[in-house]
């Protein structure tokens, strides 16, 4: 089976009742997420009846890869709230409207920070994964997975 191609929520989560048009690649990463998430010995279902609880898979997969990094002791729960209320705060002054829609580009933006303050990342290293992405995406025709 392709990965692209579309499956219907429902068919990939008997619960749901209204179809809603996910790629197979799309809800193999809320399945990956939803195993971190109960691992941590949480209940917290990625979709919902009207649709998923993550906007995009990259927003479940943030909040998955935040969840493995603390189990590592990469840092703990009182340094990333610190950290993201820190770039939430900030961000108006960078010119972010907060139209509620932004939050996991927060998210992510504290998680970046926390890995380079920590010595785990550096710029660089962030910067050059970022153009990677920038690149493939660019290469990659519309509705194919970004392969980098």
């Amino acid at each position: 089976m392709n990965t692209t191609e579309p499956v219907t929520r429902s068919a990939a989560f008997s619960s749901a009742t209204q179809p809603n048009s996910m790629t197979v690649q799309e809800v193999q990463a809320i399945q990956d997420c939803e195993a971190a998430i109960k691992a941590h010995g949480l209940d917290m279902p990625l979709l919902k009846q009207d649709g998923p609880v993550f906007c995009e898979p990259w927003q479940a997969q943030a909040f998955a890869m935040t969840l493995a990094l603390h189990d590592k002791g990469l840092f703990d729960w009182n340094r990333w709230a610190q950290t993201l209320g820190d770039v939430i705060a900030k961000a108006p002054e960078k010119g972010d409207p907060d139209q509620g829609n932004t939050y996991y580009w927060h998210w992510l933006a504290a998680l970046e920070r926390i890995l380079s303050e920590h010595g785990y990342v550096t710029t660089q290293d962030l910067q050059s994964r970022q153009q990677a992405w920038r690149e493939a995406a660019a290469r990659t025709p519309h509705g194919h997975p970004i392969v980098l």
